[in-house]
């Protein structure tokens, strides 16, 4: 029993000193300067877009010209009646699209 364990810990030794030769250490611990990059928001990152809609006191499917303004319509305007069962999906009944 004691020369397996004498084998396994020799073994995991070989194992570091081979991962430290190899350039293959565990940043998450080893390196103080490795440090993790902290994204406060994706809308960082991303470039502004302007809306390609806008609210303007329309409410049902009738009312729009394609399936993404409806769902900008169901999602940032007041009001709207284009979702009768709530599931957040507009204009089901409607087969233009």
């Amino acid at each position: 029993m004691k020369r397996l364990l004498f084998y396994l810990i020799f073994a995991y030794a070989c194992w570091m000193i081979w991962q430290r030769l190899a350039g293959h250490e565990d940043k998450s611990v080893a390196s103080p300067e490795w440090q993790p990059t902290v994204i406060d928001s994706i809308e960082e990152r991303l470039p502004e877009v302007p809306p390609q809609f806008k609210c303007d006191g329309r409410q049902y499917c009738s009312q729009m010209r394609s399936r993404a303004e409806a769902e900008f319509f169901l999602r940032h305007c007041p009001d709207v009646k284009m979702d009768g069962d709530h599931d957040g999906i507009p204009c089901e009944r409607d087969s233009r699209w």
